[in-house]
């Protein structure tokens, strides 16, 4: 007997949807994921504005996968939502397929040919900060530069992580799924009772349970792929989605899903929930169900414990936001702007959200390298002199009065001043009169061996940052 070909797979594609993490975002996506279902079962969500299904039986059944495609597309649309397609051997190629396309349409790879397709992709598209790095210096650019390496080599030297992504570059599956369906009783689930109003206790009991089935699934040498969440309202009500991740589907993973999940679940007869609730009524039950496996292969942690200590972190940020709230506990995300309070944003710890100014744009009259390393929350006022004690002044055409010679900061004692650089300056949102700004900024090294970063706007000194 013949060994099955490759899965084919369809992805559908919301190019202008916003950030995964947005709650609004999972709340809009699953409406699209409606529409999708109402064509194909067993929708797999990637991430709220992607979404996969197993293109062999629908394709058949709509007279092939063109046709499959273009009858998704137009439902889709028809409801208000601009996608594209994607169909080819594998995820990884559907999806890069999908992005490929043109607005409105699909792009299908023929079966077999997901190698050559995937070829003149640069290595950047592999989800590996590590490898998306170290390939280029060593000459390998593309993925057909990769693909060409034999596989053992791709494993001694990039390791096990090297393996999956050489498996992705040829067009294979990152690694081979599990010949049997994973058993019944690596199911777990939880009741709450009373029933649980809010989305936080529901989400950190997601993460004990992910980890007792990966427990469950370790014990038996295998890994999880995709996971069914299942969630049942206080009215009987049931809502079940299946979850993909192109990784393994960590604990701290499974507890987003389970937020986004709960965020796109309105029912019809639920009007309206609060923004930190589930619905009317509460949940009365959660459940996970292990829907594909991997054989486990193992992994191989940093010397130091690097991975360690970032679980540990997770599990400490997802009690806080348990007992406080999504919002209590953020992390720094870079950011664009000129000055450095602009140049991070703050967002909820596990989400994934971009910042609202990208951080690889010019971004003209940024300050120089190197960053201050403390940036003050509230610019302190300043004064600044020179050698005869008057105070420095700039005039709108980057002059400076006289060479800096001792500052003051928030009313401290006057320092001398060693070593200065600037002026840079720059107008700011001058297409809008009341947020516009003018300013000048100035580098100044003082005599107890510190350098600031000052700012001299509407006629006025002060300090935004220190550097350490």
């Amino acid at each position: 007997m013949t060994a099955p070909g490759p899965a084919r797979v369809l992805v559908v594609w919301c190019p202008d949807w916003p950030a995964p993490a947005d709650p609004a975002a999972a709340r809009a996506f699953e409406r699209v994921v409606s529409l999708v279902e109402e064509l194909c079962p067993r929708v797999e969500v990637l991430h709220p504005g992607a979404c996969a299904i197993g293109a062999r039986g629908p394709a058949r059944y709509f007279g092939g996968e063109e046709a499959l495609a273009g009858k998704i597309i137009e439902t889709v649309t028809g409801g208000g939502f601009a996608c594209q397609a994607g169909v080819a051997d594998g995820l990884f190629a559907a999806r890069l397929a999908a992005r490929a396309a043109a607005p409105g349409s699909a792009t299908v790879v023929p079966p077999g040919q997901a190698r050559e397709f995937l070829a003149p992709y640069p290595v950047s598209v592999l989800d590996s900060e590590e490898l998306t790095e170290l390939l280029p210096r060593l000459g390998i650019v593309t993925l057909g530069d990769f693909a060409r390496l034999p596989a053992s080599r791709a494993v001694n030297r990039f390791g096990v992580p090297g393996g999956a992504a050489h498996r992705l570059a040829r067009g294979l599956d990152p690694r081979p799924l599990a010949a049997r369906p994973p058993p019944a009783d690596l199911s777990v689930s939880v009741a709450f009772d009373p029933p649980a109003e809010l989305a936080e206790p529901v989400v950190f009991a997601a993460k004990a349970l992910a980890e007792r089935m990966h427990d469950g699934l370790a014990a038996r040498g295998l890994a999880c792929v995709r996971v069914q969440v299942r969630v049942v309202g206080a009215d009987g009500q049931e809502h079940a989605r299946l979850w993909r991740h192109d990784g393994l589907l960590s604990a701290l993973a499974v507890a987003e899903r389970v937020r986004w999940q709960l965020a796109g679940w309105r029912p019809a007869q639920a009007a309206r929930a609060d923004e930190d609730g589930v619905r009317p009524g509460g949940i009365t039950l959660l459940g996970l169900v292990p829907d594909q496996v991997v054989r486990a292969r193992g992994r191989q942690l940093g010397l130091w414990g690097d991975a360690v200590v970032s679980d540990r972190v997770a599990r400490a940020a997802l009690r806080v936001q348990a007992m406080l709230g999504h919002g209590a506990v953020t992390r720094p995300v870079p950011a664009g702007g000129r000055s450095p309070g602009e140049q991070a944003t703050l967002v909820p710890f596990g989400d994934t959200r971009d910042p609202d100014r990208p951080p690889d744009r010019p971004w003209p009259g940024r300050i120089p390298a190197p960053v201050p390393a403390t940036v003050c929350r509230d610019p302190l006022p300043a004064r600044v002199a020179d050698g005869t004690g008057a105070p420095v002044t700039v005039t709108g055409r980057a002059q400076v009065s006289a060479p800096p010679a001792r500052v003051s900061a928030h009313g401290g004692p006057w320092l001398a001043i060693t070593a200065w650089a600037g002026p840079w300056p720059v107008a700011e949102r001058w297409w809008r009169p009341q947020a516009a700004r003018r300013r000048a900024r100035f580098q100044l090294v003082t005599e107890d061996g510190a350098a600031w970063l000052a700012a001299v706007q509407d006629g006025r000194w002060q300090i935004e940052a220190r550097y350490d």
